[in-house]
């Protein structure tokens, strides 16, 4: 619980908020406003969890300094930045008219808001897509990688990584094949987009592998050591990736951009708080599945979004799988860690001076 106690207090506030904001347009429709503000926040939850865990992950490899800019600089970002400033910016943009103008809409006029918004979401879906594509494959292609959890597939794909620039070959041949499906005069925007994706990407990690060595980092600036302003770029770019699709996703449930941002808000908290929560327990090095699981779910969201740029799926389907891979890959951890305890008993039982007695 000691982990989450700021996230149910921003729970508890933004509730009071949403009921309020809700019955000052329309009297009694403040009790409808807390429900769905409570569902858009576990919907926020189940898309993001995943993202917790790959978070913990890097955030590990991080400076207690960095550690703690991600959970105070990057959770402003997260909350104003992807949940309230991004969905403006994206609407003024592709629809060409003002900041202002596009917030007049968001309080006023929601549906037509939510109508620009979703006209714009083919390029988001494209850059989201490709970017977490990329994070996903280098994953299963590292040849560094000694643990497998599905070992059929990942000890192949891991000696297929010898290949170089096969993630390269293989996002550009998705978003190639995807763009065949979209209609034509969204093909050029898919495009860009998913370029876009895959050239931030390798742009970003690269720097973070090169600020990561010691030595160079050494030489480059002390105050970008072991790579933390670019880890720290890196995981507010994958933050934002997993964000477009509860965002998008979230007009189906309400229109009122107010309501949305508060549930999408109380979400990002308890991701925010189960990223604290995986890397001081060291819940990772415990459960040595939950990493793979992860990017196992990163990359079927990434695949999702892809198709989104032409076609349609649902969110509960996207967020079920992702807890899928999470659940799964849980649950293989901790067989692993009794097959493992029982191992260790059996070699203490044959060790043991009685044992070498009665032998």
């Amino acid at each position: 619980m000691k982990y989450h106690k700021l996230s149910f207090l921003v729970t508890f506030i933004g509730l009071i908020i949403a009921y309020f904001w809700a019955e000052n347009f329309l009297p009694g429709s403040g009790i409808k406003a807390l429900f769905l503000t409570s569902v858009l926040a576990i919907l926020e939850v189940s898309l993001s969890f995943d993202n917790a865990v790959v978070n913990a992950v890097r955030l590990q490899k991080m400076t207690p300094l960095w550690q703690k800019r991600f959970l105070t600089w990057g959770m402003l970002i997260a909350v104003f930045g992807m949940r309230l400033v991004f969905p403006i910016a994206i609407v003024a943009i592709f629809a060409n008219i003002g900041i202002l103008e596009v917030i007049n809409l968001a309080l006023t006029n929601p549906d037509k808001y939510s109508y620009y918004l979703h006209e714009s979401h083919e390029p988001i879906a494209a850059f989201g897509g490709i970017f977490l594509l990329m994070l996903f494959l280098s994953f299963v292609f590292n040849q560094a990688k000694k643990i497998h959890w599905i070992r059929i597939v990942e000890e192949k794909l891991a000696k297929l990584g010898k290949l170089e620039g096969v993630e390269v070959i293989i996002a550009l041949s998705t978003l190639y094949i995807a763009q065949g499906f979209v209609k034509p005069e969204e093909k050029l925007a898919v495009v860009l987009a998913g370029i876009s994706g895959l050239i931030i990407y390798l742009f970003i990690d690269g720097l973070v592998k090169l600020l990561e060595s010691e030595e160079q980092a050494s030489i480059i600036s002390s105050t970008v050591k072991q790579g933390g302003l670019m880890s720290f770029l890196y995981l507010e770019i994958i933050d934002a990736s997993f964000s477009f699709d509860g965002v998008i996703g979230s007009f189906a449930i309400s229109k009122d951009i107010v309501i949305i941002s508060l549930g999408l808000t109380i979400g990002a908290m308890f991701v925010r708080s189960f990223t604290i929560m995986l890397v001081e327990k060291k819940t990772l090095a415990k459960y040595i599945y939950l990493e793979h699981g992860a990017h196992w779910a990163i990359g079927a969201l990434a695949f999702i979004m892809i198709y989104t740029t032409f076609g349609k799926i649902s969110e509960v389907i996207t967020g079920v799988i992702g807890a899928g891979f999470i659940a799964a890959s849980y649950f293989s951890s901790l067989y692993f860690n009794r097959r493992k305890k029982i191992q260790v008993y059996k070699e203490e039982i044959i060790d043991s001076p009685l044992s070498k007695e009665i032998c």
